[in-house]
């Protein structure tokens, strides 16, 4: 038990950690997303000319916002959840039900890793009808943004669902295994119970 308790540890920390830097990541990404949508606004309504690419610019940053914060909310039980039956069953059937949606989680997502990067490894060959890179500031020409940076956004918020949904096992197994250990928590979760 010790070694699964020092292994769930470890984990937290590097949960917490990836975690915080995707929350910053994705409020940035929304706040650029914001900018980059009234840009398209003021340019469509005011000046009469729309722009072309602030549409596929908003969208890659809100798959990137999206990708970089549901981890945090499968985390922090902020999914929908149907919570009633195993709080009826008690503690350690509870807890046996949970471990056992925990477990088909685990391979739902390990395949959609999976397939995830598939996708990605196949988006290098399309650019963005829209998205360049400007490299024709510094003496080259305007480069395609690769479609697979967006497709990327997905399979990183997979791989990082992942690693929370291995946490919460840990957590239930402790839990069952030795009822009277309370096993660790986070120091982000408890400030947002808190709250």
């Amino acid at each position: 038990m010790t070694v699964i308790v020092a292994v769930l540890k470890a984990l937290i920390a590097l949960n917490s950690t990836l975690l915080a830097a995707g929350r910053v990541v994705a409020w940035m990404a929304l706040a650029l997303m914001v900018v980059v949508i009234l840009t398209q606004v003021w340019f469509r309504y005011v000046m009469g000319s729309a722009l072309n690419w602030p549409d596929e610019a908003a969208r890659f940053l809100m798959l990137w916002m999206t990708g970089l914060i549901a981890p945090s909310a499968y985390r922090w039980g902020g999914f929908v959840a149907i919570d009633m039956v195993p709080a009826a069953l008690g503690r350690a059937a509870g807890r046996s039900l949970n471990l056992l949606f925990l477990a088909l989680s685990f391979a739902v997502l390990l395949t959609a890793v999976w397939f995830g990067w598939k996708h990605v490894t196949g988006g290098w060959l399309f650019g963005s009808s829209t998205l360049k890179l400007p490299m024709h500031w510094f003496g080259g020409r305007a480069e395609a943004l690769k479609l697979a940076w967006m497709y990327m956004s997905l399979w990183v918020g997979l791989v990082l669902l992942t690693l929370v949904n291995v946490e919460l096992m840990l957590r239930e197994w402790v839990g069952l295994a030795a009822p009277d250990l309370e096993p660790p928590r986070d120091a982000e979760a408890l400030q947002v119970q808190a709250d």
